[in-house]
């Protein structure tokens, strides 16, 4: 019993259309990993690609409407520094001026600074500050809080000192300088010290405040898709507008972000955070700042996971239905093609007694229909063999043989059963149809002799078969006169000479060749030449071919060759061959032997 169902099992392994089904299933699961990791990979790369052009897109914007808005500030600060009336008012010492004069001074530099703010909806605060009490604010400056501040103790006021006129940049921050109770206003300033133009004494400091709530607005409205966040940090890296207050002034935690912020050369950038990627993307202010982007990655790839299994699985189905379709498929092609191998093996053992039985409207019908008529040709062309005398009866012999040996049908049906294994029905169609075609070329002729031109059309249904069964491409190039077209010439003349260029000149190299014959006319006959760009013939066989001895190391074909030109036409034909590394010419001088038998 495990006898019997090891046999099954084994032959159920050794059967055509199981064989189809496991390459199927093995196409479809390379093809849908593949298809999976490839579309992932491609849809990840244009998505990152897509939000990498936008994200900083984006930025850009974003770095463009912070770069206005400071360059106001920045602006606002040059028409004060620059004003030489309010210098001139700063620099004069309060003892010496009289009540009117201070009234009139400090009106005119509290109605100068109200117009810069009410000038501009950025602008949030104007200062213009003395060690001295003498100061002067917009809006609801407080001379109380100034007198709490301290300059000299204020970062702010020791850089603007030590940049001597240049501009100095704070943080968002509560202004500490306006209203009476505690300020919730938010500010971003610009600072520099007054100086004394003529002198170049240091006599105050203008501060510019930025109204640091819009600043945050223009900031929230861009998004990096659901959590991304922007935030902006100076030159160190410290930051300097945040949503989140606690980190204004304070240096970027993650050390790989800070960097990616600190490092010039790049403007976008990937990064790890408690244990998640983040992508990133900065670009710089006007004022020497920098606007930094960044969000999880997952917010930008996550949905493609979806989309990868949605493919398996669509794939996965579609591989079904194709094993059903592969299964009935197979079983319809394969069961007349077995049958037909069948008895393309008796016929090669040498029994043309057999006769197909496959009916069928297709190519395999009509293979299976030229088969039989092969078979009554071979067996009729035999007894015609048979009554043939002397060399011209082996020559004759040999020709029939080597036009339709049974072993090259067997061997091109194995090939075109092969190529249905591997499901290459297209390939297998055109095998077949040549195939009919060399058939039915071979089988329409009768007698011994054939045209030139005849020959040529079945050289080339020839090639067209061994282009298939070796997967080379044969190119034949023809330069033929056109009145020897006509000219009479044994039957497979030419065929063996080329089957041997393609043997033994192009199917060792596994690469194309090109066989190409030419055709003269020449004094009581016609010369032909067939030439190829094979690997050569050995020194050693060249010089048994050129003494006409081919019976012990060619086969029947080349044999054919010799004794056809030796049999049926006049003395002076002959065969030459020459060859080298270059490839192999094989030259036929047929002079005819009277001008009935073999004429134009």
């Amino acid at each position: 019993m495990k006898r019997v169902e090891m046999m099954l099992r084994k032959e159920f392994r050794n059967r055509f259309a199981t064989k189809v089904v496991f390459s199927i299933l093995l196409v479809i699961f390379i093809s849908t990993i593949f298809n999976s990791y490839f579309f992932y990979q491609s849809a990840s790369y244009a998505v990152k690609e897509n939000v990498r052009e936008s994200s900083m897109q984006i930025a850009r914007q974003a770095a463009d409407s912070l770069s206005y808005i400071f360059s106001v500030g920045s602006d606002m600060s040059d028409l004060l520094y620059s004003n030489e009336q309010m210098q001139d008012i700063v620099m004069q010492d309060k003892e010496e001026l009289s009540l009117a004069q201070r009234s009139n001074n400090n009106e005119y530099i509290n109605s100068l600074l109200n117009s810069f703010v009410y000038s501009s909806s950025y602008v949030r605060t104007i200062y213009v500050l003395k060690d001295s009490r003498t100061s002067w604010g917009s809006g609801t400056f407080s001379f109380y809080k100034l007198s709490q501040y301290k300059l000299s103790y204020q970062d702010w006021a020791t850089e603007a000192i030590l940049k001597d006129g240049q501009l100095v940049w704070r943080g968002l921050e509560y202004d500490q300088l306006s209203g009476a109770g505690q300020n919730t206003e938010l500010v971003v300033t610009v600072n520099r010290v007054l100086k004394d133009f003529n002198t170049l004494r240091n006599i105050g400091y203008v501060q510019v405040g930025l109204d640091g709530r819009v600043i945050l607005e223009k900031i929230e409205q861009i998004k990096l898709g659901k959590t991304g966040r922007f935030f902006v940090v100076d030159d160190k890296g410290a930051v300097m507008v945040d949503s989140a207050l606690e980190n204004i002034q304070q240096p970027v935690k993650n050390e790989e972000l800070l960097q990616h912020i600190q490092n010039k050369q790049v403007n976008e950038f990937e990064f790890i955070h408690d244990e998640t990627a983040y992508y990133g993307v900065k670009q710089p202010i006007s004022n020497g700042w920098t606007i930094v982007g960044i969000v999880p990655i997952e917010e930008i790839t996550g949905e493609l996971n979806d989309i990868q299994m949605i493919t398996i699985f669509t794939t996965s189905l579609f591989g079904v239905v194709a094993i059903i379709i592969g299964l009935l498929a197979a079983q319809r092609v394969t069961e007349p093609i077995k049958i037909l191998t069948q008895q393309m093996k008796q016929v090669g053992e040498g029994n043309f007694n057999v006769r197909t039985k496959v009916a069928s409207t297709d190519e395999i019908g009509l293979m299976s229909l030229q088969f039989n008529q092969m078979i009554n040709q071979v067996e009729q062309l035999l007894e015609q063999v048979k009554e043939v005398e002397g060399q011209k009866q082996m020559a004759e012999l040999r020709a029939i043989k080597h036009r339709i040996n049974p072993h090259f049908l067997f061997n091109t049906l194995s090939t075109i059963r092969w190529l249905m294994k591997l499901d290459q029905k297209e390939k297998a169609n055109t095998a077949m149809s040549a195939l009919i075609r060399l058939l039915e070329a071979n089988m329409g002729k009768k007698g011994t002799f054939v045209t030139l031109h005849e020959e040529l059309n079945i050289v080339e249904k020839f090639i067209e078969i061994m282009q298939i069964r070796y997967e080379q491409q044969f190119y034949l190039e023809l330069d033929i006169e056109e009145d020897i077209e006509g000219f009479l010439i044994p039957q497979m003349l030419i065929q063996p000479i080329v089957e041997n260029a393609i043997f033994h000149g192009f199917v060792p190299t596994g690469k194309d060749g090109t066989i190409r014959i030419v055709g003269k006319r020449v004094e009581h006959g016609i010369s032909l030449e067939i030439m190829d760009n094979g690997v050569g013939v050995k020194k050693e066989a060249l010089e048994k071919l050129q003494q006409q001895s081919p019976a012990s190391f060619v086969g029947i074909g080349l044999h054919h060759v010799y004794d056809s030109v030796n049999l049926y036409f006049d003395s002076g034909s002959k065969v030459e061959i020459e060859s080298n590394k270059e490839g192999t010419v094989v030259k036929l001088y047929l002079k005819q032997k009277d001008r009935g038998e073999a004429h134009v």
